[in-house]
């Protein structure tokens, strides 16, 4: 019987693979590595410092004379130090507190310059909320606005968009920097305008202030806080060192329930201006 012979491709293509293998094994790679992981929507890249060429936005501000009106302000010390939005008491000659009962704590009052701030002082009051001078902040961050919209309980979620440059124009009016916020929740029920909420805090997710909420644009759906390096400043020297943290994280699903504590806690009052 004749002996088994190898086919002669069978060699060319083993010599032929040995060549492909030695030339690829000499080449240089030069290529990059894999693309990292997308960052999770709460956990984007950090927020820059404020520039020149952040966008600008026009909120109007009124040319009448004052108009009492309400908002919102929260406790950052015990001795009674609260902060609200100037343009909520600018004009005010008799700020208050509300405590329920239909009563109310009238508060002295000093305006922040080149921040749409106000620090109201009343004769003692709550624990004040914890306060970050300098926050970490990340694009796509959330934050919990707690307060009295439309003069009612209510409050939002939002997400950190970037930000920019509030351009106002009437009385009283001046740019400022500001955070810009996407509104991605409220209360239940609650539609329109977010008038009163004005005052309120922007918490993270552990309870602390991140600034002011002071505006919104109903048409955009964004919601604007003072940024740090307005807000800072205001509140220098002022804020308490007994600032109790909260009992739970602030998540999507217990925000309401929260907010009704801290409401409940007087840690976020109903600010007004009294007659006369």
């Amino acid at each position: 019987m004749a002996g088994f012979r190898i086919p002669d491709w069978s060699v060319y293509a083993v010599v032929l693979a040995a060549i492909i293998g030695l030339s690829l094994s000499r080449r240089e790679n030069a290529d990059a590595p894999p693309a990292p992981t997308p960052p999770d929507e709460a956990e984007g890249a950090l927020l820059g410092p404020i520039t020149p060429f952040d966008p600008a936005v026009t909120v109007e501000a009124p040319d009448g004379p004052f108009q009492p009106s309400a908002g919102t302000a929260f406790s950052i010390a015990a001795d009674g130090r609260w902060i609200t939005a100037r343009h909520v008491v600018d004009g005010c000659r008799k700020p208050a507190l509300v405590v329920g009962g239909g009563r109310a704590v009238a508060a002295d009052l000093r305006l922040a310059r080149g921040a749409d701030v106000a620090l109201l002082i009343t004769d003692g009051g709550p624990p004040g909320l914890p306060v970050l001078t300098r926050p970490q902040l990340k694009h796509g961050q959330r934050a919990f606005h707690p307060g009295f919209p439309q003069g009612r309980v209510g409050e939002v979620s939002s997400r950190l968009l970037g930000r920019e440059t509030l351009k106002g124009h009437g009385r009283g009016a001046h740019d400022e920097p500001v955070l810009a916020w996407a509104e991605v929740g409220r209360t239940e029920g609650l539609e329109g305008t977010l008038a009163g909420l004005s005052g309120a805090p922007a918490l993270d997710r552990q309870g602390r202030v991140l600034g002011v909420t002071i505006a919104e644009a109903p048409r955009r759906g964004r919601i604007y806080t003072t940024s740090p390096e307005t807000f800072a400043p205001t509140i220098r020297g002022q804020s308490g060192a007994e600032q109790a943290p909260l009992s739970e994280p602030i998540t999507v699903d217990n925000y309401g329930r929260v907010s009704d504590t801290l409401r409940r806690d007087l840690r976020v009052a109903q600010v007004v201006c009294l007659a006369g």
